[in-house]
């Protein structure tokens, strides 16, 4: 499990062995989700909807980097750190 970015009290991990479709974790205090990158749909768990808000906004922005860190994931390698939502 690597955090690839924080910001507003949110984590945000990707782990080594994934499943498909690809996705993020992103973590809230007790909250967790599993949200997918190409339709930021929630997989499992659930965010506050403020959150959940961020969390998309964020992820829009770095769709691509996404992917990236998705594939780094897959292939065992180091992952990269996205910048956080400011």
């Amino acid at each position: 499990m690597s955090r690839i970015s924080a910001f507003f009290g949110i984590s945000i991990y990707m782990y080594y062995r994934e499943h498909r479709p690809p996705h993020f974790h992103a973590i809230y205090a007790e909250h967790e989700a599993e949200v997918e990158i190409e339709g930021f749909t929630i997989l499992s768990g659930s965010l506050p909807p403020r959150v959940r808000g961020l969390v998309v906004e964020w992820a829009a922005l770095h769709r691509d980097e996404l992917r990236q860190v998705w594939k780094q994931a897959v292939a065992h390698q180091p992952l990269s750190r996205i910048a956080p939502l400011k």
